[in-house]
């Protein structure tokens, strides 16, 4: 039955879309996209065989929250589950797709949500182990760094439109730029324009004999503390075949070592509690005992 699925299946690099648009998953749920991965185009999945190729395809143009379990896209795909499950797994071997909980954080509780997440250029494990533990490697891009032309950092800009809000406040081109070192610190310590521009005006003296000395004495005195460090994402990735949880480097292309064939290493069985009060029982009776005498 699978045989005739999959020969029946079109060899076309791009799955035709469905008619009415493709389900949601519950609030929370379904595809996640990786982040860090360059503009979309006609070659992302020339690597694959035709019908993963047209399925990746399908899956990277559908929205985050996306319903791509099995069942739903063979709903939507000309592929049934079978031929689906199948092509899923060689999508995520090729470092695509990547199974497991994330914790929800912010929420006071111990919730792990279930996520599926995809990215449009193959990772290795290394990348995904890395993801799984909160941060991302960085890619050098094979184009170079991008040329663009010079512009003003937000700083400067609002320290040149200050004179707007309050013109009293009015500044020249140098002294814009010797004070826009010290707006970026605000920046970078999560203060946004509003802040830096109310922090300026607020309650200003009269008359003001050196705006910059003033602005620069305001930036100083009331600069925000610095914010904690972001906690990293707590991640596990689980094995796309059993489910099973498991460290980043047990699931070589999400597979765990039993699902490839791998022997399941052998524990040593634990006694049951009342074995060892039995046998502790034992020990102590043994040392309770008098010793008999041997006489020669």
């Amino acid at each position: 039955m699978a045989d005739a699925q999959l020969s029946a299946a079109p060899r076309s690099t791009h799955a035709t879309p469905h008619p009415s648009p493709h389900p949601m998953a519950s609030p929370g749920y379904g595809k996640r996209s990786t982040p860090g991965q360059p503009p979309r185009t006609n070659h992302d999945f020339a690597h694959l065989p035709p019908r993963e190729a047209a399925i990746a395809a399908y899956v990277d143009r559908l929205p985050d929250g996306a319903d791509i379990s099995v069942k739903t896209l063979a709903k939507e795909l000309p592929y049934g589950q079978c031929a689906l499950r199948t092509a899923l797994n060689r999508i995520q071997a090729a470092g695509h797709l990547r199974r497991g909980r994330e914790h929800v954080r912010g929420t006071g509780s111990a919730r792990w949500i279930t996520r599926t997440w995809f990215s449009r250029t193959a990772r290795d494990d290394a990348w995904w182990t890395a993801f799984t533990r909160g941060g991302v490697p960085e890619e050098p891009d094979p184009d170079g760094p991008p040329r663009r032309q010079p512009t003003r950092s937000r700083a400067f800009i609002l320290l040149a439109a200050l004179g707007r809000t309050a013109p009293a406040l009015s500044l020249s081109y140098l002294d814009c730029v010797r004070l826009e070192p010290q707006v970026t610190r605000w920046f970078e310590r999560g203060a946004t324009e509003p802040d830096i521009v109310r922090a300026l005006t607020a309650g200003l003296p009269t008359p003001i004999h050196s705006p910059a000395a003033l602005v620069r004495s305001r930036l100083t005195s009331k600069l925000p503390p610095e914010p904690p460090p972001p906690r990293p994402t707590l991640r596990i990735l689980e094995c796309t075949r059993c489910g099973a949880p498991g460290r980043p480097e047990a699931l070589p292309g999400g597979t765990c070592g039993p699902c490839r064939g791998e022997p399941t290493p052998t524990t040593t069985a634990a006694l049951p509690p009342e074995a060892v009060r039995a046998h502790v029982t034992a020990l102590r009776t043994a040392a309770d005992a008098p010793h008999e005498r041997t006489h020669a």
